[in-house]
């Protein structure tokens, strides 16, 4: 639910006041920007995602008429953003994405919400590698929470394609860590196995 001084701040900003657009900027920045970063992985591109996305808001908020929350909104104006520019650089392309979801195996626990402050080195590598068009769905699932149907609206595509697409990119992130911690375990164990031939 919007904070009453959010939904406040909406209305004023709907009315012609910038002061209120500037706290309703204040007031979401930080979620705003995250989620920009993990998009383009570029901390350039995300700033000017960031600016697009407010500079979009600013002017289309005359039309939002509050059928959903302020940031959902936003979410969904950034997400349009980042595709924007990522397509425009050459670096965003749409795969055909399957119909039939794909079960997870394995000891993976894809439940559990990922925190931006915790996800560690190779997780965030598995992310980063996705194409475009899973990696936002998992960002907005496991480091926005966000719920299928909501993460559909954003992106203007059925809450089954957003399952779809969570479970294909939490199976290629598990098989990318997987592969990353067997390489690294064997290098460690090639290693090992050196020092004591040399120490004999």
């Amino acid at each position: 639910m919007p904070t009453p001084q959010i939904r406040a701040d909406v209305a004023a900003a709907r009315g012609g006041d910038d002061d209120a657009f500037e706290r309703l900027v204040e007031a979401t920045y930080n979620e705003i920007f995250t989620l920009a970063a993990r998009l383009t992985q570029n901390h350039d591109d995300a700033l000017d995602v960031v600016q697009e996305a407010y500079l979009r808001a600013y002017r289309g908020l005359i039309d939002f008429r509050g059928e959903a929350r302020f940031t959902t909104w936003m979410h969904r104006i950034t997400v349009n953003c980042a595709s924007t520019l990522l397509s425009r650089r050459g670096r965003y392309r749409c795969d055909q994405i399957e119909q039939d979801v794909i079960e997870l195996n394995g000891e993976y626990h894809p439940e559990r919400r990922l925190d931006a402050s915790e996800i560690s080195f190779e997780v965030q590598s598995a992310l980063d590698d996705l194409p475009t068009n899973l990696r936002v769905v998992v960002v907005l699932k496991d480091v926005f929470d966000l719920a299928h149907t909501e993460i559909a609206n954003q992106l203007g595509i059925s809450a089954t394609a957003v399952k779809v697409r969570l479970h294909r990119g939490r199976k290629r992130m598990r098989l990318s860590v997987q592969a990353s911690r067997e390489t690294r375990e064997s290098i460690a164990s090639s290693s090992a196995s050196y020092q004591v031939r040399h120490a004999m």
